[in-house]
């Protein structure tokens, strides 16, 4: 259902991103950093895709609540996140403070309740709350303006995905006016969105609130003993046993200005998921593209020379090439070849060497004759010479760590011997 889009202060709009998760099922990737600081596309963090749709949508009054090793977050919001305060705008991370009790985080509703603080001193109409490590391109203010036209407490931003894999996922019960009648927690029988039988509704775990109801009805969950204080199992519900307006959002619906593409959204919990999401960059036609100059994702500048391609000796096979790849500024690209892969700034690949369907962190240097594939390196990072990766995975498991789907994850500064 499409409506008109009143008139909308986004002033009176406040953003809170959770990102204080661990991010386990991402193994070595998050061992000492939060899931929403590790890099994406080359030059990027996960989190700059977020912060990104919401300065792109106009809404920039932003807090990210952080808390797991969330050092190397805060570092790179502070410096490639800088707003005007003279336009009223800021992007600031809130780290846990334990302001309502000695607990950390014990959910996500939980962490909005201990910055409550925040709210109440800003006194915004609406707050947004939305996760922090998720890749999707989406305009936030539709989904507000339906939230507004609609006078609804609560708008849930949900995604149509096919009845066999909701099972995997939270699932929004509508009626056809898109009210939610419930929440089904990874159900055995999901039920069908309306007029698409064959689909069901997954809440993307993006919120737009009325900032009373919010207040309202975080006091009413840190009484419960029985709550895991999470906005999906207990919040959602609760609201809509209480008789709250609570509606759902059809992601699908959604209009990015410059795409041309079906909406793109991917939860990537796992490293085979973030793995194939970056795989899904360096595809001929991307259904996330980094390219769309009127939706750009954002980032901080760096001082980095371009990329450099060295060594056209064919005959001997010492041709620096990259095809269907990301090659971020910094690189050296010292006749080794590259295809299907993704490298951040400042790797070195030497002779001979072959690259596929990987991704390469900052700092890496791949060793003459060395062959990885279906791999993810971390940064600062030496590949010997010679070293074959991800041709052998029983041999890959013993030295390193090797996912459900078949990729091999070597972990930040590690020690290869050759």
């Amino acid at each position: 259902m499409r409506l008109e889009e009143p008139a909308i202060d986004l002033s009176s709009v406040l953003v809170m991103i959770l990102a204080g998760g661990e991010g386990r099922r991402l193994g070595p990737l998050t061992s000492d950093r939060a899931k929403p600081a590790v890099p994406f596309g080359g030059r990027y963090r996960i989190i700059d895709v977020v912060l990104s749709n919401f300065v792109n949508s106009g809404l920039t009054r932003i807090k990210i609540l952080t808390q797991y090793k969330s050092a190397s977050l805060e570092e790179h919001v502070a410096r490639a996140w800088r707003l005007s305060p003279m336009l009223d705008s800021y992007i600031e991370t809130i780290p846990a403070q334990q302001r309502t009790g000695k607990s950390w985080f014990r959910g996500s509703a939980d962490a909005v309740y201990q910055c409550k603080h925040v709210i109440e001193d800003d006194k915004p109409a609406l707050v947004c709350i939305f996760g922090g490590d998720h890749i999707y391109k989406m305009d936030v203010r539709p989904m507000v303006a339906e939230h507004v036209q609609r006078a609804a407490d609560l708008t849930i931003a949900t995604i149509p995905v096919p009845l066999a894999e909701a099972r995997a996922f939270g699932v929004i019960d509508v009626d056809a006016d898109y009210r939610v009648r419930g929440f089904l927690e990874k159900p055995a029988d999901p039920p069908p969105m309306p007029g698409r039988p064959d689909m069901a509704l997954a809440s993307m775990g993006n919120y737009v609130f009325n900032t009373d109801v919010l207040l309202r009805v975080l006091e009413e969950d840190e009484t419960l003993e029985t709550s895991m204080h999470d906005f999906g199992r207990d919040i959602l519900p609760a609201m809509v046993a209480h008789g709250d307006k609570v509606f759902a959002y059809d992601f699908q619906q959604n209009k990015v200005p410059g795409e041309e593409n079906a909406p793109y959204w991917r939860d990537i919990g796992t490293v085979d998921a973030f793995w194939a999401a970056q795989m899904d960059l360096v595809a001929i036609r991307p259904q996330f593209s980094l390219y769309n100059h009127r939706w750009p994702i954002r980032t901080g500048l760096n001082h980095d020379p371009p990329a450099k391609f060295v060594f056209r000796d064919e005959a001997e096979g010492r041709v620096g090439t990259a095809t269907e790849s990301l090659v971020s500024l910094g690189c050296i690209i010292s006749g080794g070849r590259i295809h299907q892969s993704v490298l951040s700034n400042r790797c070195r690949v030497n002779s001979f060497s072959e690259i596929e369907k990987s991704v390469l962190f900052e700092n890496v240097v791949i060793g003459r004759h060395a062959k990885i594939r279906r791999a993810i390196v971390d940064k600062d990072v030496e590949i010997p010479a010679n070293m074959v990766i991800g041709y052998d995975l029983a041999k890959d498991r013993e030295r390193f760590y090797v996912s459900e789907g078949g990729i091999v994850v070597i972990p930040k500064r590690a020690k290869i011997a050759g």
